[in-house]
């Protein structure tokens, strides 16, 4: 027998799916690098290991392509949600699960949409960041996991994410940092685009969706509103609260398999 997997994605942010309820898995940093190589592996953004705890929550153990623990991943969440419904872990509709970020409601509707409780986005400060020899100011942003959020005239669809990697301040940021670039389409209608630290530039960031929206508030002076933003793989919505916010989109399981356990156990 090899080791259980699914594919997914929210939004085309691309995960493995690794069922491990009773955390037997040896998820080493070269294992998840493996997997989420797109030549050698299966090729995905991150995995996420599917854990049920001796009390609380099923729990998201989530893993950035470069193996790195991450704190909270949006996307993730949602794909996440999806499993556990396909497989009768939790009922569609409401549910709470466990992220190292803390617990997070959710709710798998119908449609195969799942909304999730991200907890507060707090701006904390400002900074900015160089890409390509251009400078953009931005907000940082606490969504569980860091980020700086730039609001900007410059078409996003331009800038070369793949070949270049933004700068940003370690003094600000000593744990590294999630980049977004915004562009406002109209009042409640932004357009993304990520490079995510661990990853590169992804199709999607749930949690920087949220901080997308929470920058674009701050810089119009208010505190709360919602609005759609869309990303290259997809369009979200985001709703931005005093003390928490939600995140609604799509969530995908499109295969499922066995890794060859030879090749596992000589990562």
């Amino acid at each position: 027998m090899g080791v259980e997997f699914l594919k997914g994605h929210g939004t085309e942010n691309d995960f493995v799916v690794l069922p491990d309820p009773d955390g037997l898995l040896d998820l080493t940093e070269e294992r998840v690098r493996a997997l989420c190589d797109r030549q050698r592996g299966l090729g995905a953004d991150g995995v996420l290991r599917v854990v049920r705890p001796d009390f609380g929550p099923w729990f998201m153990d989530y893993r950035n392509a470069d193996g790195s623990i991450a704190e909270m991943c949006g996307n993730g969440v949602r794909v996440f949600v999806r499993y556990l419904v396909s497989e009768g872990l939790i009922p569609t509709g409401e549910s709470t699960i466990g992220t190292r970020a803390g617990q997070r409601h959710v709710i798998a509707h119908e449609d195969g949409t799942v909304t999730v409780d991200m907890g507060p986005a707090r701006v904390f400060g400002t900074s900015s960041t160089t890409l390509g020899g251009t400078s953009f100011d931005g907000v940082a942003v606490d969504v569980g996991n860091p980020h700086l959020a730039c609001v900007t005239t410059t078409p996003v669809a331009g800038l070369d994410l793949l070949r270049n990697t933004p700068t940003f301040d370690p003094e600000v940021f000593p744990n590294g940092v999630n980049v977004e670039y915004v562009n406002v389409l109209s009042d409640g209608a932004l357009r993304m685009r990520v490079h995510e630290r661990g990853v590169g530039e992804t199709r999607s960031c749930g949690t920087g969706t949220v901080a997308a929206v929470a920058s674009w508030l701050h810089a119009t002076g208010q505190r709360v509103g919602k609005a759609t933003v869309d990303v290259p793989g997809g369009q979200v919505s985001v709703v931005v609260e005093e003390d928490t916010s939600t995140l609604t989109g799509p969530a995908v399981l499109l295969a499922r398999g066995e890794l060859d356990q030879a090749w596992w156990d000589a990562l």
